[in-house]
């Protein structure tokens, strides 16, 4: 007996330790620049776009990308939408306008709602699932969007899990510290992972 609860002291002083040395090697996750990240966003299904034609407003407005990829603009109709970024968008707007409708329209396209980009919130919440992305959306606000953390949650060993440079990267997060104040807020972008594990201590 007193072999075994010596061995399982040792077993948890080992996962502890380990937890401890992965914390100080794993570093922080870089701040996104949300503003350049979304404008260089790919388009989807549902996103909310708002369309500049200068000195042209009978035609600019707030357009939706419906179910099949494409928006109906004034004089040109239908508009395909699907997998461009904001920027390529508004090149294919002008393009369409100059044939036959207007000399030299200047186009500018902007994302009002990005509502096919997510964030995934799993383990130790109360409502893990996935959420609508938005822009400046921070950890302690996606959290909170799945209802907080349960009474186990590990919240000082919170993983997020990120793609940068085509690479999945994972980061140690001290959720309860950011509560505190201890620690900055971490921004989030689309297509974050949020993992909170279960406490073992």
């Amino acid at each position: 007996m007193i072999f075994q609860n010596a061995y399982i002291t040792l077993f948890f002083l080992s996962l502890f330790l380990v937890s401890c040395s992965g914390n100080q090697r794993i570093k922080m996750p870089p701040m996104p620049d949300t503003k350049i990240l979304l404008q260089g966003a790919s388009l989807g299904v549902g996103d909310v776009l708002e369309v500049r034609v200068y000195e042209e407003k009978n035609i600019s407005g707030l357009y939706r990308i419906e179910a099949d990829g494409t928006f109906t603009f004034p004089l040109v109709g239908n508009v395909k939408a699907l997998n461009l970024t904001p920027s390529a968008l508004a090149v294919d707007l002008k393009n369409l306008l100059k044939d036959g409708y207007l000399r030299d329209p200047q186009v500018s396209v902007f994302v009002k709602e990005f509502n096919s980009k997510k964030i995934f919130v799993l383990g130790e919440v109360s409502k893990p699932g996935t959420f609508k992305y938005e822009e400046n959306m921070s950890i302690v606000q996606a959290i909170t969007l799945a209802g907080g953390l349960k009474q186990l949650a590990a919240e000082e060993r919170v993983v997020l899990t990120r793609k940068i440079n085509e690479k999945e990267e994972k980061f140690i997060i001290p959720f309860g510290s950011i509560g505190l104040g201890k620690e900055e807020n971490i921004l989030l972008q689309p297509g974050d992972i949020i993992f909170v594990p279960e406490s073992w201590l």
